[in-house]
């Protein structure tokens, strides 16, 4: 799985238009979650019991899941399959590309520290949005761009935000995430769970997952949790 936003150059975003557009598009959205997350520097507590979940294909979930676990206000990132039409699948199953299923991470987070957008901001600038069923080396269905939306809200949001991000044209080519209504999860096996932070000199961590997660937090700097 390759990163897009701090390849630029390979696969032909603008990240300065990226830039301008994100920052326009989620400034109304921010202010309070700002608010609330410097209250959470101060306070070390959430502002809010009410949680809320997000379900992300990006390309292979060992990535996805430890760019969103660096991130202020996520509670939990888990690793698993959605969008298939076979019940329980294993992940061999899931591989070969019968069962439909995509790989994903369901995130937890707290809204009053992080909005939905800002994971979406995450989500469009730390993968390949317009590569079919491929990200980098990883490719086959299992391996799409997708949103799985839990709610109408949700979906209003990520269609917007896809359009228009077509429209200002920040990649060569154009977005081919799919934005789907969720219907179900089905976690992947323990082994699968946190496997960066258990596995960093795992080859695939070291030359993939590493060096993405450092440009990440170079990025995102003012989202990523202060005392991992």
């Amino acid at each position: 799985m390759q990163m897009i936003c701090f390849t630029c150059k390979i696969h032909g975003m603008k990240p300065k238009i990226f830039f301008v557009f994100i920052t326009v598009f989620y400034f109304h959205y921010s202010c309070s979650q700002n608010n609330n997350r410097e209250e959470y520097y101060k306070t070390g507590q959430l502002m809010s019991a009410q949680f809320d979940t997000a379900t992300f294909g990006a390309g292979c979930y060992w990535c996805v899941e430890a760019i969103f676990q660096r991130l202020e206000g996520v509670i939990s990132v888990v690793s698993g399959f959605s969008g298939g039409h076979v019940k329980n699948p294993s992940y061999r199953e899931v591989c070969t590309g019968i069962t439909g299923h995509a790989e994903v991470c369901q995130i937890t987070f707290d809204p009053s520290i992080i909005s939905y957008v800002e994971l979406l901001e995450v989500f469009w600038k730390t993968h390949d949005p317009t590569t079919l069923n491929r990200q980098g080396n990883d490719v086959g269905t299992q391996y799409r761009s997708a949103i799985f939306y839990h709610t109408k809200e949700q979906q209003r949001l990520a269609l917007e935000m896809k359009k228009e991000l077509d429209a200002a044209q920040i990649w060569n080519d154009s977005i081919v995430t799919e934005i789907v209504p969720f219907n179900v999860f089905y976690r992947a096996k323990d082994y699968h769970q946190d496997y960066y932070n258990q596995n960093k000199s795992q080859p695939y961590c070291t030359f993939v997952i590493t060096p993405k997660i450092e440009k990440f937090e170079k990025v995102f700097k003012d989202k990523i949790v202060k005392n991992p």
